[in-house]
């Protein structure tokens, strides 16, 4: 048994969740000529290696800010030279200019941001605070799932691509009990397994045949990676004449919102973007961080348009798992933090505001005397689009985020 079990999950089946017997309490397989109304949608975007939140919202208006950054400090909206001035939110923030493709949504009321939020967790390791975030309860590392796979359970209907993952594995927030689609991102979205050979899958598909729990992941990841690997041929086709999409976030967004619009059973995305450990040469308009930025921003400018009408149900969440410090280094980078902030974008977003108290970058104001303080727990905008973009109720929200914030729903970031 437990060779078959390596085998099926080191062979990347589009079906993920043979680590331990799933409970899928109905499954409804999608079926791409029934109708199927268009659910509320919820993608989360984590960038790995703690992105620098000073410096992707750009408080401006603190003098501190620019003396402690003598050399990394992204210059104010006044600025002579436009080009590299962050660009003016609302007097007092401003987005770094690599991030211009975004600006619009936020005029347009779809982005929000929510500024000096983070983890109640000191700690500075990134695998520690992304394991908190990623199981959603801070502190405690015996949780055994994953606060999105928890979201899909509670659901109630499961499809075989009810939730998506991109990229290599499924990650941390996704495992769990519930049964996750994986698929690959950049040029090997659709790269042949060896399981894809028809007398692999033959053998595969008699010794699976059963109905055990092993057997049922097995048939239904071959279900939801025909399907997505489907739709994804049909896009490359289409959109590059037969020629391999290249490598890249703004491609995987642009693929992704393919099969959202395709698939209406996709309620659940996750896609992680690394890079964001800015310790050395990190750069102010101009560097590292831009070059991150600039295809995040290009991405997701392009995920809001090719999602069409999909974006007014849709929510995308930007993550990380802790902020930068305050202080430059003596490498022109930044070191690990605390306080950060969080995007959300959407159609159903009361955006075009900055969110959360601002505790200032004073000294006597810094978390340890170094970095920017949380003031909003990283939970308490996730119960919000929980229970007022997802529906869930308020116990339900509790068995995704236990011990979430009491004062969650306050925040209001969804449209009434």
């Amino acid at each position: 048994m437990s060779t078959r079990r390596i085998f099926l999950r080191n062979s990347a089946l589009a079906m993920v969740g043979v680590g331990s017997a799933p409970l899928w309490l109905k499954r409804a397989l999608y079926a791409a000529d029934a109708p199927s109304p268009r659910k509320k949608i919820l993608v989360a975007i984590f960038q790995r290696g703690a992105a620098d939140g000073l410096n992707v919202v750009v408080p401006h208006g603190e003098q501190a800010y620019y003396k402690l950054r003598p050399t990394i400090a992204v210059p104010r909206p006044s600025s002579a030279n436009r080009e590299d001035a962050a660009i003016d939110l609302d007097g007092f923030f401003g987005l770094h200019p690599s991030l211009a493709p975004l600006k619009p949504l936020f005029d347009q009321q779809h982005l929000a941001i929510v500024d000096a939020a983070g983890s109640p967790d000191p700690t500075r390791s990134h695998f520690d605070a992304q394991d908190y975030m990623e199981s959603g309860t801070p502190g405690n590392k015996s949780t055994p799932d994953g606060w999105m796979n928890r979201l899909v359970a509670s659901f109630g209907e499961h499809a075989p691509t009810t939730a998506v993952s991109v990229g290599p594995t499924v990650p941390r927030i996704l495992s769990g009990r519930m049964a996750v689609a994986n698929i690959a991102a950049g040029r090997g979205a659709a790269r042949p397994l060896p399981l894809d050979n028809p007398k692999i899958e033959e053998a595969f598909d008699r010794m699976y045949s059963g109905r055990d729990a092993l057997s049922v992941a097995y048939q239904e990841g071959r279900t939801a990676r025909k399907q997505l690997l489907g739709k994804l041929q049909q896009d490359m086709t289409e959109a590059n004449n037969g020629a391999p999409t290249p490598d890249g976030f703004a491609q995987d967004a642009a693929r992704l919102a393919h099969l959202m619009r395709e698939d209406a059973a996709i309620r659940v995305v996750f896609m992680a973007l690394g890079g964001w450990d800015t310790h050395v040469n990190q750069g102010a308009a101009r560097g590292q961080l831009t070059k991150h930025l600039g295809q995040l921003g290009d991405g997701l400018a392009s995920f809001a348009k090719e999602l069409g009408p999909a974006f007014g149900d849709t929510v995308i969440l930007v993550i990380s798992e802790f902020g930068r410090t305050l202080h430059e280094n003596g490498d022109a980078g930044t070191d690990h933090g605390h306080g950060n902030v969080m995007w959300l974008m959407g159609g159903p977003i009361r955006g075009g505001k900055v969110y959360g108290r601002w505790p200032g970058l004073a000294t006597a104001q810094l978390y340890q005397g170094r970095d920017l303080a949380v003031t909003t727990d990283f939970r308490e905008p996730i119960a919000s689009v929980l229970q007022e973009h997802l529906g869930l109720t308020t116990a339900q929200c509790a068995a995704v985020l236990p011990n979430h914030p009491p004062n969650s729903a306050a925040m209001r970031l969804i449209r009434a």
